[in-house]
């Protein structure tokens, strides 16, 4: 994967997790060393990313928002990366989404120019700032939410700051979270954009995921009745700007198969419209939260491509793995790894163990009989049998749940090749 111009300059040291050598070392040259984490050769724990998984869960969804007829804007939330942000949209995403203001700069800072803030910015004060970021950059295109007249008011606070004579606004609607959450409300975000002199309507947008319970049942009927919302808040928008090409966003990374269903057809109907999700957690895929939402998925019918029905759980494979070595056998039944909750998400699941190497040597089956039951700040308390062989210097693979809450914790994440090699260092910036 290539990295960035400014990323290149930088030297890597020991205080970057995962570099092994205190002096340092080019970031651009991290991939001519031949570097292994199964055999020792990083700084343990490290976060890689197995690039073939990430390109082939790219490429999957792809094809079947192609298919869907709908686009999407991968949320940059996810790993703050402004390589993989860019990656994936030279690979045919419509764009990119962030979550605020800073997010916005530095996407912005590295090049993206079609940004969609999907969340409120807050007041006048806000309005000010991200006023001065869209000054600098005038000829971003860019769409944020609004789901109150005071919202309303903070970005119209911004293109005045900016100068601008347009800035597109997109009516939210809720359900659990924030947006609007019956008609009057919409109806007065409407009016306010309206009435503002640089605002645009730019269309409705919503988020399917705080709709969702434990019960699947509950679920699906929650967001149906948002959908049928979402739509019928588009009438009303397409109602007040019968001309502008509008926007339909909704689709995190778990219902974005729903959303699609119920959203494209009125956006073909239209005929001036486009859907756009904004999946993200999705193109890393897991061993936890977002492999059960697969299965589920498949439950409702799959991913159909080209006709064909092709299996969600079985084409999205996990990208990211996080090593770790043994530290200690302290007692029978019990390991202690060199990883904790500064390094793992926990939210959602705890870790699981993928693969055991010594030496540099696989330890065929031994990772099934490991279990991850709890995590101190640097430490992984690991259940293994009484007799197991597992020793201190033992690496460990270990596959995580919900890529967004791990991915944060890391400054740098390292990309392997098909061999497990490390060909790269990926910067995220979480600020």
């Amino acid at each position: 994967m290539q990295s960035l111009s400014r990323w290149e300059a930088q030297r890597l040291s020991a205080t970057t997790r995962g570099i092994p050598l205190v002096d340092g070392i080019p970031s651009e040259e991290i991939g001519s060393r031949g570097w292994r984490p199964s055999r020792g050769d990083l700084a343990l724990p490290a976060l890689t990313l197995d690039e073939a998984a990430f390109a082939g869960n790219r490429d999957l969804f792809l094809r079947w928002c192609e298919a869907a007829g709908v686009s999407v804007a991968p949320h940059a939330k996810t790993p703050m990366s402004p390589a993989l942000a860019r990656s994936l949209r030279e690979a045919g995403a419509w764009g990119t989404t962030v979550a605020n203001i800073q997010q916005a700069a530095v996407l912005l800072g590295h090049g993206e120019r079609r940004l969609l803030l999907a969340n409120e910015i807050g007041g006048l004060a806000a309005g000010r700032r991200l006023g001065a970021l869209l000054s600098a950059y005038p000829e971003a295109e860019f769409h944020a939410f609004a789901d109150s007249p005071a919202a309303v008011a903070a970005l119209a606070e911004a293109a005045r700051y900016a100068g601008r004579s347009e800035l597109s606004v997109l009516v939210e609607l809720g359900t659990g979270r924030a947006g609007a959450c019956d008609w009057a409300a919409v109806e007065a975000v409407i009016a306010a954009v309206l009435a503002a002199d640089a605002l645009v309507l730019g269309g409705v947008a919503t988020y399917e995921g705080a709709a969702a319970t434990s019960n699947a049942d509950e679920t699906t009927h929650a967001i149906a009745t948002l959908m049928e919302r979402t739509a019928d808040a588009f009438a009303l928008v397409r109602r007040a700007a019968p001309r502008r090409p509008l926007l339909l966003s909704a689709g995190g990374s778990a219902y974005f198969d729903v959303v699609a269903k119920a959203l494209a057809p009125f956006a073909k109907a239209d005929g001036n419209a486009k859907v756009i999700l904004r999946s993200g957690a999705l193109f890393f895929a897991d061993h936890g939260i977002y492999a059960r939402a697969f299965v589920e998925i498949d439950r409702r019918g799959g991913l159909v491509i080209d006709g064909v029905r092709r299996s969600a759980a079985d084409g999205f494979r996990p990208a990211l793995t996080l090593w770790a070595e043994v530290l200690s056998r302290p007692e029978p039944g019990l390991a202690i790894a060199g990883f904790g909750m500064r390094d793992a998400s926990f939210d959602q699941g705890l870790p699981v163990s993928l693969r055991v190497w010594r030496d540099g040597i696989e330890q065929q089956d031994l990772a099934d009989e490991l279990t991850v039951t709890r995590l101190n700040d640097q430490h992984a308390f690991i259940q293994v049998p009484v007799d197991s062989p597992l020793a201190v210097g033992n690496i460990i693979a270990f596959g995580i749940s919900h890529p967004c809450t791990c991915l944060d914790r890391w400054r740098v994440i390292f990309g392997l090749d098909a061999d497990g090699a490390v060909t790269c260092a990926l910067d995220t910036q979480f600020g």
